[in-house]
């Protein structure tokens, strides 16, 4: 299913950072950078059947990087 945020993502945390993300290597091997961190979310998303919900989003980002590999963990409406 596709997706987009709409407006800006909100209550962001830190779940996890240096070696307690267990995807560093693969994300250091897909995307370069050095300090990956998981973190979460939640943000109002339009759905492809134009519905919109709110949800928890997971994603890994680094500095210089960005937001990668965002998904969505579990709706909240």
């Amino acid at each position: 299913m596709r997706w987009e945020i709409i407006g800006d993502i909100r209550e962001t945390e830190t779940i996890a950072a240096g070696s307690g993300v267990k995807a560093r290597r693969w994300l250091h091997k897909r995307y370069g950078g050095r300090r990956w961190r998981k973190c979460k979310g939640t943000a109002t998303l339009r759905l492809s059947d134009g519905t919109m919900r709110e949800a928890e989003l997971h994603w890994y980002e680094a500095t210089g990087i960005g937001r990668q590999e965002l998904k969505i963990k579990r709706y909240l409406d």
